[in-house]
C-alpha cells in the first residue's frame, strides 16, 4: 500500500510537469506568433496621412470582386466612382448612422455600450440577431481586409480601426465608406449606386431613396432597389420611419416630403420606374470604373443636434445583423 502511494504521487507530480511543459510551450508559440503578426501589421501598415489627405482608394472588396469576376462572366463590371463628402445630403448621412452606428460621432471607432445592448438582445431571441460593429470597424473591413470571420481577420481590424481613429477625422471615415460600401453586385459607393438605381448624383436623392440606399447595405446583393423583396420593403420603411422620428441635424430636409414613401421622380421631369419597374443600368454613358475624388472637404465634425440627438433603442435602432 506504502508504495502504491508514492507510486501515485510521483505519476501526479509527471503529471502536473508535463502540463506545466504543455503550457509554457504554448504561451511560446502563442507570444512568437503575435510577434510575427505584429511585424507583419509594421510591414503593411497603411499611410494614414495619405487615406485622410488624398483620393478615395480602392477597396479590398473592389479588387477582390474584380478577381472573382474573371471565373463569373455573367456577373457585371464593377461601377465606382469617388465623390466628395458635400455630395452627400444629412439625411443620408443621418440614415446610415441611425442604421448602423448611432453613437459614431461619439465612440473613438468601439461602441462598447452597442455590443452590450446588442448581446443582451440576441440572448433575450435565443439567437444572433444584431452585432456590433462600428461605422469605423466596417470601413476597415472594406478598405483592407477580406468578408472572412476568421479570428486573425477580426484581430487585425481591431488593430487598423485603432489606428484609422487615431488619424482620420469622423468626417473622412464615413466619407470612406459611403463611397467605398456595397450597395448591389458590381455596386460600389453612394455615387454609382444612386446612378445606377434611379438615374441621379447623391446629391438629389430623397430621403426615402436614402433610406433604401441604406436598408440595402445588409444584404446588397439580394435585397436592394432593383430587386425589392418583402424584406428590403420592411427594412427601408422601417428605416424611413426611424429618420423621420429621429431626424437629427437632418430634420429640415427629411420634413420637406413626409408622404413620398419611394421613389420621386428627379427634377429633370424625367420619369423614374416605379415598382417592379426598376432599371439597374440607366441610359447614357456609365460612369468610370474608378477615378480620382477631391481631397476631404474642410470643415469640423457635424455638431449634435439639440433636442433630436436622442438614440432609439437597439431592437428599434438596428435594422441589420452587423458581421462580427
Amino acid at each position: 500500500m506504502f508504495w502504491k502511494r508514492r507510486r501515485g504521487k510521483r505519476g501526479f507530480k509527471a503529471l502536473v510537469r508535463r502540463s506545466a511543459r504543455v503550457m509554457r510551450w504554448t504561451f511560446r508559440i502563442l507570444l512568437l506568433l503575435l510577434i510575427l503578426d505584429l511585424v507583419y501589421l509594421g510591414l503593411t501598415w497603411p499611410d494614414w496621412n495619405k487615406i485622410a489627405n488624398g483620393p478615395v482608394p480602392k477597396s479590398a472588396f473592389m479588387h477582390e470582386y474584380e478577381k472573382q469576376r474573371a471565373d463569373n462572366r455573367n456577373w457585371p463590371r464593377l461601377r465606382w466612382q469617388p465623390v466628395a463628402f458635400s455630395n452627400f445630403p444629412k439625411h443620408l448621412q443621418r440614415a446610415v448612422i441611425l442604421a448602423e452606428d448611432s453613437r459614431f460621432y461619439e465612440h473613438s471607432g468601439f461602441d462598447l455600450i452597442a455590443f452590450k445592448e446588442a448581446m443582451d438582445y440576441n440572448l433575450r431571441e435565443g439567437r444572433f440577431v444584431f452585432g456590433g460593429s462600428t461605422i469605423s470597424q466596417q470601413t476597415v473591413k472594406n478598405l483592407f481586409l477580406t468578408p472572412s470571420r476568421n479570428p486573425l481577420r477580426k484581430w487585425h481590424e481591431l488593430i487598423l480601426t485603432w489606428g484609422m481613429e487615431r488619424s482620420l477625422s469622423k468626417r473622412r471615415i464615413l466619407e470612406i465608406y459611403l463611397n467605398v460600401v456595397e450597395f448591389g453586385r458590381g455596386i460600389y459607393g453612394v455615387q454609382a449606386a444612386s446612378e445606377a438605381y434611379w438615374g441621379i448624383g447623391p446629391a438629389q436623392l430623397s430621403p426615402a431613396q436614402a433610406a433604401e440606399l441604406v436598408a440595402t447595405l445588409p444584404s446588397p446583393v439580394k435585397n436592394n432597389p432593383a430587386t425589392h423583396t418583402r424584406q428590403f420593403e420592411r427594412r427601408s420603411k422601417k428605416l424611413l420611419a426611424l429618420l423621420e422620428r429621429y431626424p437629427g441635424d437632418a430634420a429640415e430636409t427629411v420634413r420637406e416630403r413626409p408622404f413620398d414613401l419611394f421613389l420621386p421622380p428627379p427634377d429633370d421631369g424625367t420619369e423614374t420606374p416605379r415598382d417592379g419597374e426598376h432599371e439597374l443600368w440607366p441610359a447614357g454613358p456609365p460612369p468610370a470604373e474608378s477615378g480620382e475624388v477631391p481631397p476631404p472637404d474642410a470643415g469640423d465634425e457635424p455638431p449634435p443636434a439639440d433636442g433630436d440627438r436622442a438614440y432609439p433603442p437597439v431592437e428599434e435602432r438596428s435594422i441589420r445583423p452587423h458581421s462580427l
